[in-house]
């Protein structure tokens, strides 16, 4: 009888570092399932309509593992509200690509973030954690995420196409957040349509960046107005 190799690999199946990233794996796949169930409902009928059996259904999954992956419907409802704001803030830098002058860009952030009721959806989620507060590193993680990926997104388009930003790209980015929560906020409670919330927040943030157009037309100004001064002196 043939003997075996001395060093004869390990089947993969037995290997444990493999299953522990299998297991690693259908953990990320099944958070990833649950969450995906999860937020149509809690966007439909809010926390409190939403039972945890409901979310187990709709993600062909047990009770438990809700508790499992997520202890609460607390920490699920935020995690949700959560992603579903990056999701946005994503989409909206997606949509901006296309933005040839400050004011396109500005107008392509405000039609995408008024559109969605992800922003609402998340402000439910920073009113939970005030009673929540084990809740709250998740939400601050989320913050600092938006702000940083939205500076990062700003500062790129403003080098890209040669813009004078009238602001910091940090501070461009916290204060286009700040309005959007607010305006739509505001905007939710009083019925206000998409469009006009759109309007609104356009008419809050004002000129965020000059072109280079708008740039030479000032510079071009100035020089007249300082030719005219000095010939006025003379």
């Amino acid at each position: 009888m043939a003997e075996k190799p001395a060093h004869e690999p390990l089947e993969a199946a037995g290997d444990p570092k493999h299953a522990a990233r299998a297991t690693r794996s259908a953990g990320r796949k099944m958070r990833s399932l649950l969450l995906d169930a999860a937020s149509p409902l809690f966007r439909e009928r809010g926390l409190s309509g939403t039972a945890i059996t409901d979310i187990a259904a709709a993600a062909n999954a047990f009770p438990s593992q809700i508790t499992y992956y997520f202890r609460t419907k607390e920490a699920l409802f935020v995690e949700c509200a959560c992603r579903e704001l990056l999701y946005l803030a994503r989409a909206t830098e997606q949509a901006a690509l296309k933005a040839r002058t400050p004011q396109d860009y500005s107008h392509a952030l405000a039609e995408t973030v008024t559109a969605s009721d992800s922003v609402a959806f998340f402000a439910e989620a920073l009113t939970l954690t005030r009673r929540r507060q084990d809740l709250a590193p998740l939400v601050e993680r989320t913050i600092e995420r938006l702000h940083s990926e939205g500076a990062r997104a700003y500062a790129s388009q403003v080098a890209r196409h040669g813009w004078r930003s009238l602001r910091a790209s940090d501070e461009s980015s916290r204060r286009f957040w700040a309005v959007a929560i607010g305006i739509i906020l505001e905007g939710y409670a009083m019925g206000r349509s998409p469009e006009a919330l759109c309007a609104e927040m356009l008419r809050v943030l004002g000129e965020q960046a000059k072109s280079n157009h708008d740039a030479a037309r000032l510079r071009l100004v100035d020089a007249r107005d300082a030719s005219s001064n000095s010939n006025e002196e003379s």
